[in-house]
């Protein structure tokens, strides 16, 4: 499976942005998915995870402000951003682990994931 990420660019602190992530080459439906991030200088970072049946797991840095979720019929995981704030300025890359993936408790651990995008930059101004 290949990935795709794209949405990203520039917005204002408070405002949204929605990212996508588009895979092509075998279908996504028994993929867990996740979205991770990178500022320069930093490590990368979990942001948002969806299993295979559509549960959920956030960063606490994101949680109530950012919802992933995946339409299987489009082969497609998104990233709704809300409230952004300028420490959410990152690449914004997606990332898929092949089945039969992770345990829900793991979704966070960037080592499960196996499967990586190119990324999309998302830049938050004051």
């Amino acid at each position: 499976v290949q990935l795709q990420a794209f949405g990203g660019g520039l917005v204002q602190a408070g405002g949204s942005l929605r990212l996508s992530c588009a895979a092509s080459g075998r279908t996504l439906i028994r993929y867990n998915m996740a979205w991770f991030r990178q500022a320069p200088g930093k490590e990368r970072e979990f942001v948002a995870a969806i299993n295979w049946s559509g549960s959920t797991y956030y960063s606490d840095s994101v949680k109530g402000r950012f919802t992933i979720s995946r339409d299987n019929a489009k082969n497609t995981v998104y990233l709704q951003m809300n409230s952004l704030k300028l420490e959410d300025t990152a690449v914004y890359h997606c990332a898929a682990d092949t089945p039969p993936g992770a345990i829900y408790s793991a979704l966070g651990n960037g080592r499960n994931y196996d499967v990586w995008g190119l990324g999309t930059q998302v830049t938050v101004s004051s």
